[in-house]
């Protein structure tokens, strides 16, 4: 009779993981991200946050006269104003300045910022529009430069001369402290909405519930705009929306309001 026995089995062999140095970097970080990224999330969410004090809750770009009218009565009609207004009008216009405003001061060309910079305040469509941009867009350098500042930030100013209207403003800073366009652009055009819905909120007026629900609807529409405006050239600026150039201009004489514009 044959005896067998089992043979120990082989000890297996640990398999080799390479880990990346950025990824060990990152892991050894508590905060997971590297100190760069850090500190440009840290300042985008700073300057685009409500409490930022650019004033931004007093203007309505012209929605408290569409509520007046009853173009805007719900979270639905919200919605689509803000939607066409996104995609169609101010929201992608401001983008494409915002967009150039940051290439023209990443390669210093002051001459092309100096041009974007004027020709921003020259198509704002109406009175209060260009109060409510060029009035953001002041407050924003100005409180830039007393808490940010930064090498080249005078300079960049200086460049675009007159009146600087507020995407151009946000453009310029963040270029100015080396941020990257794609996330500057996208923390801007969530600040807009945001802003366009808290005054909604406050005129049908909506629940907390609603305005985020509308905030969530709009986030496809949020990033569709973010891509043409990174994609588009001056030639491409142009607005559609006809209803809301009139409600910004019509708000001017409005009898009761709360906002400014």
């Amino acid at each position: 009779m044959l005896m067998t026995t089992n043979k120990p089995p082989k000890p297996r062999r640990r398999a080799v993981v390479r880990v990346d140095e950025d990824a060990a970097l990152a892991s050894a970080d508590p905060s997971g991200m590297p100190e760069s990224e850090a500190a440009t999330l840290y300042r985008l969410m700073t300057w685009l946050s409500p409490a930022f004090p650019v004033g931004a809750f007093s203007y309505s770009s012209g929605i408290e006269w569409a509520v007046e009218a009853g173009d805007v009565g719900d979270a639905a009609s919200l919605r689509g104003w803000l939607a066409a207004m996104l995609a169609d009008g101010p929201g992608f216009c401001d983008g494409v300045f915002l967009v150039h405003a940051h290439r023209a001061a990443s390669s210093d060309d002051d001459a092309a910022l100096a041009d974007i910079a004027e020709l921003a305040s020259a198509l704002v469509p109406s009175r209060e529009r260009h109060l409510e941009t060029s009035a953001q867009g002041r407050a924003f350098v100005e409180i830039a430069r007393a808490a940010w500042n930064c090498a080249s930030l005078d300079r960049l100013i200086a460049s675009c001369g007159g009146a600087i209207v507020y995407p151009v403003a946000v453009g310029v800073v963040s270029a100015a402290h080396g941020i990257s366009l794609a996330p500057t652009l996208h923390a801007f055009l969530h600040a807009v909405t945001s802003n366009w819905i808290s005054a909604g909120s406050r005129l049908v007026p909506l629940g907390q519930t609603d305005s985020q629900r509308v905030l969530a609807q709009l986030e496809p529409i949020v990033a569709a705009t973010a891509r043409r405006a990174l994609e588009a050239s001056l030639d491409d600026l142009g607005s559609a929306t006809f209803r809301a150039d009139l409600a910004s201009m019509r708000h001017e004489t409005q009898y009761t309001r709360l906002f400014r514009s």
